[in-house]
């Protein structure tokens, strides 16, 4: 049994070359509880200085260390160790990052910290399995196709999965040879902290892993962005954000992925098996307080049930317990800040004037300082509402009739985002031209939320470039190379 992650701690440090260190300016920010309003740490405000020092210590890592040197095998090893530390810790893993996030203690424990250990040990497993190419023109010529791994890799990771999330890009890049630094989003620092920890224990080369903590414009994202020692940024937030990033990467022609928004729904045709979409329609708008790019936040619903699904959403949403994250019958926690609060609410109070709002979108006082919203929903609304066309990432839901299959394509895809949507009928020949025809990077049938890990993930239009997951991901963080052999007789 390896030595326990300490989660006492009161300042969250960068993590740089192998050891915690305050920020070079010794400027400092106050982590918040979004569940209590309450400070609980101190985090690092790295700036420039900062990622010039976590960058130099990945460079040399990569130029001098020996983590690009070793077998695949070798490093295989040491991620399938990362993942099973983050198991070993996944109680206090689990309550770190519901601590956070203001997400229930259930989906953190049950879902985001066996995730992120999945995704080492996937990431290992899948990588040392892949194989090269070897072309053979002639008896003595032969052509080898072959990747190599490409240098330091700036990662830049969201607020609403935030190990979950950063596991995701950080096992396939390490995977791959590479060094990098990871930028955590400014309101959920604690497990990248608590990471790096985990890596010390598992004997990750030192300057191979770096976390650079702070904000974005002006300071450790930006800085990141354009650093010309970084040849790849992989993100995930914000579509405004992600433009920004391509703007500043553009300077020194940086390989580029992101995963932006999304505006997603839900369709329920006539002959859908409701008793399983209903609720699983339900699930994906307000699971982790709707604050997903996957949610499915905009629920289609066919004229002829559309009364029917409706009276039944109403009673799920009603029925849906918010309270104390750390109480392990909550469903639903805080929002992760006043500021996004606050947001959420501006887009229920349009609902309210565009549609009906049936039941919830007020903040529940009872609860105390913390960000709590009672899951909104809202009726009697069309698809060109502001709260139909842009992402709110909040638990609000507005539930619209269609008629014909041509009409709900047309609404599924009026949106500037393309990145999920689930359809549910029992009609072969309609699910095929709708998979076809929808505009996003993951169609899923008669279910949602489901992955295997080896497929694509990404979106189209507003929902970003490229793709993650699988080889997707490992050609992403690698550079293809091709060798000419001739050989004399």
């Amino acid at each position: 049994m390896s030595p326990a992650i300490a989660t006492d701690k009161k300042s969250i440090d960068n993590f740089i070359n192998g050891q915690f260190m305050a920020p070079l300016k010794g400027d400092y920010f106050e982590n918040i509880n979004p569940a209590t309003g309450e400070s609980f740490a101190r985090v690092a405000a790295g700036g420039k200085e900062d990622v010039d020092a976590a960058v130099a210590a990945a460079k040399k890592a990569f130029l001098e260390g020996p983590w690009p040197r070793m077998s695949m095998k070798e490093r295989c090893a040491i991620l399938n160790r990362i993942g099973a530390l983050i198991m070993e810790n996944r109680d206090a893993l689990a309550l770190a990052e519901t601590i956070d996030t203001g997400k229930p203690i259930s989906e953190s424990r049950d879902g985001d910290i066996p995730r992120a250990a999945q995704n080492f040990q996937f990431f290992a497993n899948y990588a040392e399995a892949q194989h090269e190419d070897c072309f053979t023109v002639s008896q003595n010529e032969r052509h080898f196709a072959f990747r190599e791994p490409q240098g330091v890799a700036g990662l830049i990771t969201p607020w609403n999965l935030p190990l979950y999330l950063a596991s995701w890009k950080i096992a396939p890049c390490l995977a791959m040879g590479n060094s990098c630094v990871l930028k955590p989003a400014e309101w959920t620092p604690y497990t990248a902290f608590l990471l790096g920890q985990i890596i010390q224990q598992a004997g990750l080369p030192e300057g191979v892993f770096n976390v650079v903590n702070g904000f974005g414009a002006g300071a450790a994202g930006e800085a990141l962005t354009r650093h010309p020692d970084v040849r790849s940024i992989s993100f995930t937030g914000e579509t405004s954000t992600g433009k920004a990033i391509m703007s500043a990467a553009s300077e020194s022609l940086k390989k580029l992925s992101f995963e932006l928004g999304g505006k997603g729904a839900n369709i329920l045709f006539a002959d859908a098996n409701l008793k399983e979409a209903i609720p699983t329609a339900v699930r994906a708008a307000y699971r982790n307080q709707g604050q997903i790019c996957l949610a499915g936040s905009r629920l289609f619903v066919h004229e002829s049930i559309y009364k029917q699904v409706s009276e039944e959403v109403l009673k799920l949403v009603q029925e849906i317990k918010v309270g104390n994250p750390q109480d392990s019958s909550t469903q639903m926690g805080s929002l992760i800040s006043k500021e996004h609060l606050d947001k959420v609410q501006s887009y229920i109070e349009i609902g309210k004037q565009d549609g009906k709002l049936i039941f919830g979108g007020e903040r529940i006082k009872e609860l105390g300082a913390g960000n709590f919203l009672r899951p909104a929903l809202i009726t009697e609304i069309d698809n060109a509402s502001r709260v139909c066309q842009e992402e709110i990432f909040g638990p609000v839901l507005p539930i619209i009739p269609f008629k014909t299959e041509e009409e709900v394509l047309q609404m599924m895809n009026s949106t500037p985002y393309g990145l999920s949507c689930s359809v549910w009928s029992q009609d072969a020949n309609r699910l095929h031209r709708m998979s076809r025809d929808i505009k996003t990077g993951i169609v899923w049938i008669n279910c949602w939320f489901a992955r295997d890990l080896r497929t694509p993930f990404g979106g189209q239009k507003a929902s970003g470039i490229g793709r993650e997951g699988g080889r997707y991901a490992l050609e992403f963080f690698s550079e293809l190379k091709t060798v000419c052999y001739k050989y004399s007789d």
